[in-house]
């Protein structure tokens, strides 16, 4: 019996040595079948890939879409060593965190970070373009962002009414307060004359409907709007706000359909657009941006796309449109450009950042009518 069971475990374990064998072979058929499967697929979808440019051929492109940021996966990061380990022990990788409301978006002076805020996890994501990372602040339904000289992050948290203040490395600074901020949405800097412009729609009964300015105190210097309306200067829902070189305010007045203008002491100048389905026309306006030649940039949610005008108002170029494919958009919010006309969009219901780059374009193009495209009525996102 000891003879025939050692013959018999003998056996038993050549049996389990080929099945190993046959097995790791298999495995390794199988997973260069995988691999030559996923290379194909790779090369089927980047054949499939059109980049999308405004104008369309063969016009000169003066808009294309170059990227877009939703996690540190966009980034290019590799796994690291414990996640290996985790996909080794569960056979799943670890879900990267990732946006989910993109509610505004801001970049750095040197153009290596963009920070973007999202609403619905109480968060703000800062994507290190130069070092492929995406670190996080935790934040209290963070709304718009701006950035002071030294790069300190001024983040407008809605439902707390104040604006809290953090260093490049998230540290809390201070907290900004008036008890005349009702439901603040964006934020703007005049770093030259030290202020803070920050939209405050109120509420829908509320008849304060204004930009509130603050000195780096806290403390308030005047309102910019006439009240609730749409006379000249009159706002209606204020959402977003930019400054341009010169210190002149640019206000997305959401439900006026329009861009009002005024300049720094906070009289009115000027509107562009209004609401209606043609060219140069608004739905539901909300973040404004200027480019290096003084063009306005208007990031649309209704008709989800951006429209670019010149210091006359007069509109130049649309781009984007509605759809999930990289370039198009849902519900776009914040906007932001850096010094090289890189555009950052927050491509809302995206759940992403989606980037654009000016191409082709010198400061004269933008008293030169470009080719444009009718504004195509697109579906309007559910408000």
């Amino acid at each position: 019996m000891p003879g025939r069971f050692r013959r018999t475990f003998c056996l038993s374990m050549v049996l389990v040595v080929v099945g190993l064998v046959s097995a790791s072979r298999a495995g390794n058929e199988e997973k260069k079948q995988s691999r030559n499967a996923a290379k194909t697929n790779a090369a089927k979808t980047e054949a499939q890939y059109v980049e999308l440019t405004w104008p369309e051929a063969p016009e000169t492109p003066r808009i294309k879409v170059i990227d877009v940021l939703a996690s540190e996966a966009d980034l290019g990061r590799k796994i690291t060593t414990r996640e290996s380990m985790m996909k080794f022990l569960t056979g799943t990788k670890p879900q990267i965190a990732r946006i989910y409301q993109p509610r505004d978006v801001a970049v750095s002076d040197d153009g290596t970070r963009v920070y973007a805020s999202d609403f619905g996890q109480s968060v703000i994501f800062i994507f290190d373009l130069e070092h492929r990372k995406v670190s996080t602040i935790r934040s209290e339904t963070p709304f718009g962002l701006a950035l002071d000289a030294l790069e300190n992050l001024y983040v407008v948290e809605q439902e707390s009414r104040r604006i809290v203040v953090f260093d490049r490395q998230g540290n809390k600074l201070r907290v900004i307060t008036h008890p005349r901020l009702i439901r603040p949405t964006d934020i703007a800097i005049d770093r030259q004359r030290k202020l803070i412009y920050v939209a405050d729609p109120g509420k829908k009964n509320s008849e304060e409907h204004s930009v509130k300015v603050l000195n780096f105190e806290g403390e308030l210097v005047r309102t910019i709007g006439k009240g609730k309306g749409d006379c000249q200067g009159c706002l209606f829902f204020p959402t977003y706000v930019a400054i341009d070189k010169v210190g002149n305010i640019y206000v997305t007045s959401t439900l006026n359909a329009r861009v009002d203008v005024f300049d720094p002491a906070g009289t009115y100048l000027k509107t562009i657009g209004e609401r209606g389905t043609s060219f140069g026309m608004f739905d539901k306006p909300k973040g404004v941006a200027l480019d290096s030649f003084g063009n306005i940039y208007v990031a649309d949610s209704g008709w989800s796309n951006v429209q670019i005008f010149n210091q006359k108002g007069e509109v130049l170029l649309f781009f984007g449109g509605r759809g999930d494919y990289p370039g198009l958009l849902k519900n776009p919010t914040g906007i932001a450009i850096d010094k090289n006309n890189k555009i950052y969009v927050a491509d809302y219901l995206n759940y992403r950042l989606t980037v654009y780059q000016l191409v082709n374009t010198k400061a004269e193009d933008s008293y030169i009518a470009l080719p444009a495209s009718p504004v195509r009525n697109e579906e309007k996102a559910a408000k």
